[in-house]
């Protein structure tokens, strides 16, 4: 015959397959949404495809952790909600279980250990990229605009453009400053950004690999004009880009 619960404790057994049935099922689920929408614009950069694949991955690792957590609350909560006449019953003594202890701790390490180990690998290869760079473009940031300064005719007096023009297929490196106050340099479709730092010069680089039109914004809360701190990113073909540059020089010039 099953034991009796004592009188006065409140029943705490609870079958483990339902939860792990509805969180696996969950999981699936979510990783599949997760992965189905849409979340950044089109790739314009070399590099955003390992940055895609790493939000990729990161999705498929953090859904089920979540999904699973939240399984087990919402199930407690209807397993051991207080029933009519349990009001004065006490909950069961827990003695732990060491084994269970050392699992939730362990996987979670182990997995966080793995992402940030990847995290770091894209890093470097993308800071490595840096190295091979063939154009070099100065970019200032004030409240609330971004200016960007080009390299003179052999080695002459910068060109400075309100918008920004980049050539195809060429890795830039970008020199990032502030006149004022802390900002932001992101364009989404490269997926990478930097903040301009008053007195301090922060890099990074991009290749461009799609000719179009891409929005430049400040991603760092500047002041109230923060939302309108937008530009333009030009990417046109090489030739164009000579075109347009000998014409800023000779501006510059005159």
């Amino acid at each position: 015959m099953a034991a009796e619960p004592t009188p006065g404790i409140r029943d705490r057994r609870a079958p483990v397959g339902p939860m792990i049935v509805i969180g696996l099922i969950a999981s699936v689920l979510g990783i599949a949404l997760g992965l189905l929408i849409d979340w950044f614009p089109v790739a314009a950069s070399g590099e955003a495809k390992d940055i895609d694949t790493l939000w990729d991955v990161l999705i498929i690792a953090s859904v089920p952790v979540f999904v699973l957590v939240q399984t087990i609350v919402l199930y407690s909560v209807w397993k051991f909600r207080m029933r009519p006449g349990e009001e004065l019953q006490d909950g069961p003594p827990i003695h732990g279980n060491t084994k269970l202890e050392v699992l939730w701790t362990a996987i979670p390490a182990v997995l966080l250990v793995g992402l940030c180990s990847y995290a770091y690998v894209i890093l470097h290869d993308i800071e490595k990229a840096a190295a091979s760079a063939t154009m070099n473009v100065r970019v200032v940031g004030e409240q609330f605009t971004w200016t960007f300064h080009y390299p003179g005719a052999s080695g002459g007096k910068e060109v400075m453009s309100n918008e920004l023009y980049l050539p195809l297929d060429t890795e830039v490196k970008f020199t990032v400053q502030s006149k004022d106050v802390i900002h932001d340099f992101w364009v989404p479709a490269f997926r990478e950004k930097i903040d301009a730092v008053p007195g301090i010069d922060t890099t990074y680089s991009v290749k461009t690999t799609r000719a179009g039109d891409y929005a430049v914004v400040c991603a760092e809360l500047c002041g109230l004009g923060h939302s309108a701190m937008r530009q333009t990113a030009h990417v046109v073909p090489k030739a164009e880009f000579d075109s347009w540059l000998d014409e800023q020089r000779s501006k510059a010039a005159g």
